[in-house]
C-alpha cells in the first residue's frame, strides 16, 4: 500500500517571515513521517501563493526529508534554507530495524565510482565505505542510494534496490497525481465534505489498508475546493447525498461508497471521497498542518 499526501504550493501563504514558514513546513514533514507517508507531493497553486511559493515549500521539505548526515553535502547553502534551524528532528525509523532484526536501512550518497564495480558511499558512518554495486543496477557519483547495514563494527553493509526510509518529495500537478496507478483511494479534505463518523471509519480504513490512499489538503483561507475552482455547495451536495441513517443502513451505505474500484474519481475534482475529518471543530478554521495530523491519524488506523 502507498500513502501519498498532497499539499498546495500556497500552504505558507499567510506566513509573515521565512522562519514562520519553515516552522510550519517542519510540522508538515513531521506528520508525513509519523504516519508513514511514502510521498509528499507539492502541487501548484500559483494564484494563492503569498510571499513564498513552490520553490521554498518543496526545497524545505526536501531538505527535511534528507538525513542530517547528508544535508551539508547535498544542499550546501541556499536562500530557501536560511531558517532550517527551526525544523524539528524527524528521527525516521530505519526500515527493518528493531529487536527482532539486526539490519536497518540508511540513505547514502555515492562519493566516488570505481572501475571494479564498487563505489564509495557516505551513509553517515565515520568514513565513506566501499560497496559492491548490485547486478543490473547503475549508480553515478552524487546519486543517492539505499544501504542495508547489518553491522557497524566491523562494518557490514550492501546497496539494495529499494526506497530509503522516510518519504520522498515530488513536485507534480494534482490531476496527474490522482491518476497515478498506485493512487489508491483518492480523498479530498474539506469542511464541506462528508463528516467522518464511526460508521464511515471502518470501511474507509479497510479500503486504505488494501489499496493505499492519496489525500489532498488545502491552504490557509483557501480550501481545496477554492484551489480547484469548485463551488463549496457542489462538495456539500455530494456530502449530503452520502449521509445515511446511523446504524446498519449507514454502515452498508458507507461500505458501498468506499467500494468504488470500478468508478475511480467520480466525485468533483477527480476524487473518490470528499471528507471532513474534524466535523466538530472548535475553531473557525483549521490549519493545514493540524488537518494533516487529524486526517492521517484516521487513515493510519487498522
Amino acid at each position: 500500500m502507498t500513502l501519498t499526501v498532497c499539499i498546495p504550493s500556497s500552504v505558507v501563504r499567510e506566513s509573515t517571515d521565512k522562519r514562520e514558514a519553515t516552522h510550519k513546513l517542519g510540522r508538515i514533514a513531521r506528520a508525513a513521517v509519523v504516519f508513514r507517508a511514502d510521498r509528499l507531493v507539492v502541487f501548484p497553486d500559483r494564484g494563492g501563493e503569498g510571499r513564498w511559493g513552490e520553490e521554498l515549500v518543496a526545497t524545505v521539505l526536501e531538505y527535511a526529508a534528507t538525513p542530517p548526515y547528508l544535508r551539508s553535502e547535498v544542499w550546501g547553502k541556499r536562500s530557501e534554507l536560511e531558517a532550517v534551524g527551526v525544523l524539528p528532528p524527524l528521527r525516521v525509523a530505519g526500515t527493518g530495524s528493531g529487536p527482532e532484526r539486526s539490519e536497518s536501512s540508511r540513505e547514502g550518497i555515492v562519493t566516488e565510482v570505481g572501475s571494479d564495480g564498487r563505489v564509495r558511499v557516505n551513509c553517515g558512518l565515520q568514513h565513506p565505505i566501499s560497496l559492491v554495486v548490485p547486478p543490473n543496477m547503475e549508480v553515478g557519483e552524487g546519486e543517492r542510494v539505499t544501504v542495508r547495514l547489518s553491522s557497524r563494527e566491523p562494518v557490514r553493509a550492501r546497496i539494495v534496490a529499494e526506497p530509503p526510509p522516510g518519504f520522498a518529495v515530488q513536485r507534480a500537478d494534482l490531476a496527474s497525481t490522482l491518476e497515478a496507478p498506485d493512487a489508491g483511494l483518492r480523498i479530498g479534505t474539506s469542511r464541506h465534505g462528508a463528516a467522518l463518523s464511526v460508521a464511515r471509519l471502518d470501511p474507509l480504513v479497510e479500503r486504505i489498508a488494501a489499496d493505499g490512499a492519496t489525500v489532498a489538503f488545502g491552504a490557509p483561507e483557501r480550501g481545496l475546493p477554492a484551489i480547484l475552482g469548485l463551488p463549496p455547495e457542489t462538495i456539500a451536495e455530494n456530502a449530503a447525498g452520502e449521509t445515511g441513517t446511523v446504524g446498519e443502513t449507514e454502515l452498508a451505505d458507507t461500505a458501498n461508497e468506499c467500494d468504488r474500484s470500478d468508478r475511480p474519481g467520480d466525485q468533483p475534482g477527480g476524487f473518490d471521497r470528499w471528507l471532513d475529518s474534524m466535523p466538530n471543530q472548535g475553531t473557525a478554521t483549521v490549519r493545514t498542518e493540524e488537518a494533516l495530523f487529524a486526517t492521517l491519524a484516521c487513515c493510519n488506523l487498522r
